[in-house]
């Protein structure tokens, strides 16, 4: 056991952005996925750093998730939900 007092806040070298201070769209984004979801995935925070990256990102998961395909939104989400236990990842 360690006698250095700790933080328990998150742990990280990365740069979060301040979420009022980003571009609409992104913030919008940020926002109602918080809304839904109870909590602000690292993931979205980490995106928003650089914008552009960010709607990358969001634009492939749309064609992942929305787009033609053979799968249906169900069986995508199982896909996620099952790469996501593999890689211990908890959203």
């Amino acid at each position: 056991m360690s006698d250095i007092p700790r933080d328990d806040g998150p742990i990280s070298r990365f740069p979060f952005p301040d979420i009022e201070k980003l571009p609409d769209d992104i913030r919008q984004v940020i926002e109602a996925n918080a809304k839904k979801a109870g909590f602000t995935p690292n993931v979205f925070l980490a995106y928003a750093w650089k914008p552009a990256h960010f709607r990358a990102f969001f634009q492939y998961y749309e064609v992942l998730m929305r787009g033609e395909s053979g799968l249906s939104r169900a069986e995508r989400e199982l896909i996620v939900v099952a790469v996501s236990a593999v890689n211990a990842c908890t959203y």
